[in-house]
């Protein structure tokens, strides 16, 4: 599920790239900077709150047999696990939804739909011109601004916004996997500001030349293989 601010809906990894790059590209054409953060939500498909989802379902108004079928999907279930010769003992999974199921896709989306929903809405009150790109666990906010101090400001209140409504939906990032990027085409040596995210739980830091995402290796100047 890709979701822009803008209503861009897209289907695959490729639309994604294309997307970005031609985000990025508009943005030199008004003489603006481009800065992306990405961030990966922690144990995103077993985290996901069973009651919670239910509640979601209901408020979205579908059928009541779409309604029953959700609420009794993962109610009653068991499983165990194994490593190498050891098996462990069965116990019950209301929480969660199965990673790799064929209803996973559509929960996921049924479950984060509303989160995006407020996150834009917020982002729009307080006018910060934000971007959003959501990959099911995976999310990138990008900014455009002539000043990189200003693009870090936009993000790090995103960031903090973010974190404050993924807890309220019981989830959290993973900060091990959050990461900074800004793309500049001016020639010579380039020393973006900082992002410190360590007052929202660490900080950030793509030192690198080159920055992977989705599986595209983009540089700073937009060439990406």
């Amino acid at each position: 599920m890709i979701s822009f601010t803008h209503s861009l809906k897209f289907k695959s990894t490729i639309d994604v790239g294309v997307a970005l790059t031609h985000i990025i590209h508009s943005g030199w054409v008004k003489n603006l900077s481009t800065s992306t953060l990405v961030f990966n939500i922690a144990q995103f498909f077993p985290s996901l709150n069973y009651y919670l989802l239910s509640c979601i379902i209901k408020k979205a108004r579908f059928d009541n047999w779409i309604i029953s079928f959700f609420s009794n999907y993962l109610v009653d279930r068991r499983t165990n696990y194994s490593w190498n010769n050891f098996m462990s003992p069965v116990f019950d999974i209301n929480v969660g939804v199965g990673q790799g199921s064929a209803l996973s896709p559509i929960l996921s989306v049924l479950y984060l739909s509303p989160l995006i929903y407020i996150l834009e809405n917020r982002l729009k009150n307080l006018k910060i011109p934000i971007s959003i790109i959501s990959f099911v666990d995976d999310g990138l906010f990008i900014s455009q601004s002539k000043s990189y101090d200003i693009s870090n400001s936009c993000l790090f209140c995103c960031f903090n916004i973010l974190s404050n409504l993924l807890e309220k939906f019981h989830l959290i990032v993973e900060h091990s996997k959050t990461e900074i990027f800004h793309f500049n085409r001016l020639h010579g040596s380039f020393n973006p500001p900082l992002l410190d995210l360590s007052p929202l739980g660490g900080s950030i830091l793509c030192p690198n030349n080159t920055w992977k995402y989705l599986e595209f290796i983009f540089d700073r100047k937009l060439t990406f293989h």
